[in-house]
């Protein structure tokens, strides 16, 4: 990239639909082109309650603040007059407000700037069809949204990658200390060699009992940790009234033992999921987190009434699962069906998951690195300078 055509300033609008995960995208965004990019970045929020558990300092009371390195503002029905910024993101359709898109279209070329470069940042999604949709255009005259998604192939916009984290994941990986600094945080001991470290995050699932049940009458022992989250009822309630002892929030039966966590911020989750063997992960923001870990993971798709979410679930499959062997491959297909709700048992399907671990330890690691090679927010940089020159070279040609 080049500086001449960098933008200077950058707005993300987020309208909080799904608690954490809108919000979680983009406030790791606002803060990567804030911190590494140099941006001034206006984070336009709705709900400043979510934002606040993922940025304990942020004081909801607020209208406006700056939070590391982030301008954040409330987002109200009645919007401010305000001088749009040079990158404008519309994180996940949100819809702009009016005023904000009239004054978009005010500026000219007369003014000295360029009309800004708005983008409306998609899901994330594995399916073909995502690679011919990214960048392409939405006239709205006299400005252009361009569509911009997130994905797995070099034809899409990447992933979000902190500059540094995968040297700081492995310099975790390969310190003791900052193992068992974790675990303190947590008021844990650093589990014994032979446990098998378990991140549960999801939404209310059905399977889990059958999930439960099998690591209850398993050889192994297992050290189920779950962050505060929609799944905790159901974990309360299979122990309750059965033959299990329970200190706090800290469960045991048979060889499972579970800790419930309270919210994890994402900085920690980020390290919970490194010291973890296996990640159990919902929605879009702690599933990309999980691939970063290197680890085998498991995903609970967010699910939707029209059952679209099987067809992402299943091309997302088809890429990671590519390069397995068949047995493999079966296994982590057969235990994310119906861990989403599929037909099956998941007590079965946990066993032959566990069985092809060593194989999906190489295949995570491998992934990680893949996926590593295509950075969501340097793509939007690109596209940003794309974007500049093309309008550059009509601005010229209508003067020749």
């Amino acid at each position: 990239m080049t500086n001449n055509l960098m933008p200077r300033s950058c707005d993300i609008f987020c309208n909080v639909i799904d608690n954490y995960g809108d919000i979680g995208v983009s406030w790791r965004l606002a803060r990567q082109l804030a911190n590494e990019f140099n941006l001034d970045v206006r984070l336009w929020v709705d709900d400043l309650g979510s934002f606040a558990r993922l940025c304990p300092e942020a004081d909801v009371k607020l209208e406006t603040q700056r939070c590391r390195g982030v301008d954040v503002r409330r987002w109200r029905k009645v919007f401010p007059d305000v001088i749009p910024a040079d990158l404008v993101i519309e994180a996940f359709g949100c819809a702009l407000p009016e005023s904000y898109i009239a004054a978009m279209a005010e500026i000219t070329g007369s003014s000295g700037r360029t009309q800004p470069v708005w983008i409306n940042l998609e899901y994330l999604s594995a399916e073909d069809w995502v690679e011919g949709c990214h960048k392409l255009p939405s006239p709205r005259p006299p400005l252009t949204r361009y569509f911009f998604f997130p994905g797995f192939t070099g034809k899409t916009g990447g992933l979000l990658l902190e500059r540094d984290l995968l040297s700081r994941r492995d310099a975790f990986l390969g310190d003791p200390v900052q193992q068992q600094a974790i675990w303190q945080s947590i008021g844990m001991a650093v589990p014994a060699a032979d446990t098998l470290k378990i991140s549960l995050f999801a939404y209310e699932n059905d399977a889990l009992t059958g999930l439960f049940d099998a690591w209850v009458d398993g050889q192994q022992r297992i050290l189920c940790l779950v962050p505060e989250g929609r799944i905790l009822p159901q974990v309360h309630e299979y122990f309750v009234g059965r033959d299990s002892s329970r200190q706090g929030d800290f469960y045991v039966r048979g060889n499972l033992q579970v800790h419930v966590l309270p919210f994890v911020e994402q900085e920690k989750y980020d390290e919970l999921l490194w010291a973890c063997d296996i990640n159990f992960v919902r929605g879009e923001d702690s599933c990309v987190r999980a691939q970063w870990a290197g680890k085998p993971f498991v995903w609970q798709i967010y699910p939707q009434h029209d059952e679209v979410h099987w067809q992402k679930l299943h091309a997302f499959l088809n890429l990671y699962a590519e390069n397995l062997a068949p047995q493999v491959a079966r296994a982590v297909q057969g235990l994310w069906e119906t861990w989403n709700g599929g037909a099956g048992s998941s007590a079965d399907a946990w066993r032959e998951f566990a069985a092809a671990r060593p194989q999906l330890d190489v295949r995570a690691k491998v992934w990680a690195y893949e996926l590593s090679e295509n950075n969501l927010a340097l793509n939007l940089l690109d596209f940003f300078q794309e974007i500049g020159t093309m309008r550059a070279f009509k601005i010229e040609g209508q003067q020749t």
